[in-house]
């Protein structure tokens, strides 16, 4: 199987590098490289050629705009990389009878209530990232494509800058540390969405009729300041040395910040569909963050005298 994958070196991107590399052989443009093999996504119309060249079996996108304040102000071009780059994608894909993954989002939602979300909630983003990323769901769907569409919801890496970090950087530095607690998520590994889309592939390959739109999130939910609080947790269990005591982290609402894009407070999804139809297992959100924290964190050994 020849695998196209947009957007290789992001966070899922890397992961699925990995996860896919069993499955077939991956070509993974980018914005710079071989003639013909350049994937600009600000530029949708060029990745027509793209998918024409490599002639592949299996589209994989992992390519987006995510960064959900600056699209407030660059609407255009998160149109094109989160609609637009999709849907010649979508098209591209059945033209030549490939099949088509792409990974999507809970700002698809308005975040009201407190009950999880399953796959045929009405949608009513928030945000231009989330208008778009939703109107890339529907180019998509309207292409005709076999296609699998994974929502998910605060991805996080071991590689790059993520939440984790952050909170670990600021706690090095202050006394005190204000995090959202009103915002109601599951933090979602990279590496556990790569493992979940190569565990889908086969089971989609020998049963077509499981193609469609799908939640995909680490199970259980938690706030950021409960994300926050784990995390610093695990880093004083294994000594790491904080300004922040334990005190200091407050609970604060998303009132308290102001933001270009509104987020949703309720990013809960259901993902009962996925765990019935492909019979997998979602491991607690805690898990995977503990999994990361051992990645990241220096160990014991390391800080001793």
């Amino acid at each position: 199987m020849r695998i196209l994958l947009f957007g290789a070196s992001g966070q899922l991107g890397w992961e699925l590098q990995r996860a896919l590399a069993p499955l077939g052989e991956i070509v993974a443009p980018g914005r710079r490289g071989t003639p013909g093999l350049v994937a600009d996504f600000a530029e949708p119309a060029s990745l027509a050629a793209v998918v024409e060249a490599v002639a592949p079996d299996l589209i994989v996108n992992a390519a987006a705009h995510t960064a959900v304040d600056r699209a407030e102000a660059e609407p255009e071009l998160a149109q094109a990389v989160n609609a637009r780059a999709p849907g010649v994608l979508a098209r591209a894909a059945a033209a030549r009878g490939a099949r088509l993954i792409h990974y999507s989002t809970d700002y698809v939602f308005d975040g009201s209530g407190e009950q999880p979300r399953d796959e045929d909630a009405p949608a009513a983003p928030l945000s231009v990232y989330g208008r778009t990323k939703l109107d890339g769901e529907q180019e998509i769907r309207a292409s005709g494509c076999a296609h699998l569409l994974l929502r998910t919801s605060w991805v996080y890496a071991a590689r790059g800058a993520n939440f984790a970090t952050t909170m670990l950087r600021l706690a090095a530095e202050r006394s005190v540390l204000k995090v959202v607690d009103d915002q109601i998520g599951a933090p979602t590994g990279a590496e556990l969405l790569a493992d979940l889309t190569a565990q889908m592939l086969p089971a989609w390959r020998a049963r077509p009729e499981l193609a469609g739109t799908y939640h995909a999130v680490a199970a259980g939910h938690t706030s950021w300041h409960g994300y926050a609080a784990f995390v610093l947790d695990a880093a004083r269990a294994r000594g790491l040395a904080l300004a922040l005591p334990a005190e200091g982290l407050q609970a604060v609402p998303s009132s308290g910040y102001v933001t270009a894009a509104t987020r949703p407070l309720n990013s809960r999804l259901d993902t009962r569909k996925l765990r019935v139809r492909f019979g997998l297992v979602l491991p607690d959100w805690q898990r995977g963050v503990a999994r990361m924290l051992e990645e990241i964190l220096p160990p014991p050994a390391a800080r001793r005298p």
